[in-house]
């Protein structure tokens, strides 16, 4: 674990964000992480995972399996469901997603309100500094084509905001991956 940048509080440093990384923690583990660090602790973090597996169905707190999977091809294909504590859209994540996770405080950001659309705006022009030598860049819902076990939905952002803190966190197809097709093909 690593801290990023620190802040002079009654004279003691304190990291404004500490940086978690990991590489294929299984989407399950990592959501009961999240969870626990947005109740249980008052700092401001951000986790980042490159990958999990198995490739797995992660839904919101109030989807309906019934309205947003194709459950004869996940039974056959024995894909895993997860619930996750948070609202926020049903998605597909696997080895060639790449999450990126913020929990914060609710004054973290000056001007910033606890709100979806304000701190998805906010991750976008983010995102857009780390991304822009690769050109235009812009954080949307997601206009693909469902995948196949999926109903057509909208939302691929999740949130979490409760009286003084947030989490965000956005999953996010690698481009390498999904450029040389490393992606089953079963998960298309």
């Amino acid at each position: 674990m690593a801290s990023v940048g620190l802040a002079r509080v009654s004279g003691v440093a304190r990291p404004l964000m500490r940086l978690v990384t990991m590489s294929r923690m299984p989407i399950l583990q990592q959501l009961h992480l999240e969870e626990q660090l947005l109740r249980r602790t008052s700092d401001n973090w951000c986790i980042i995972n490159d990958g999990t597996a198995p490739a797995t169905i992660v839904m919101g707190v109030s989807g309906r399996v019934s309205e947003l999977v194709n459950i004869q091809l996940v039974l056959r294909d024995k894909v895993p469901i997860v619930r996750r504590f948070s609202g926020g859209g049903t998605v597909i994540v696997d080895q060639g997603t790449v999450f990126v996770t913020f929990i914060c405080n609710k004054n973290v950001v000056a001007g910033l309100q606890p709100f979806p659309r304000d701190i998805m705006s906010w991750s976008g022009q983010l995102y857009g500094k780390v991304f822009d030598r690769f050109g235009e860049f812009h954080l949307r819902e997601n206009g693909k084509k469902p995948h196949r076990f999926l109903v057509p939905h909208e939302g691929v952002h999740t949130f979490a905001i409760s009286f003084h803190r947030w989490g965000h966190c956005c999953p996010g197809r690698t481009l390498l991956s999904s450029a040389h097709g490393s992606t089953s093909n079963s998960f298309r």
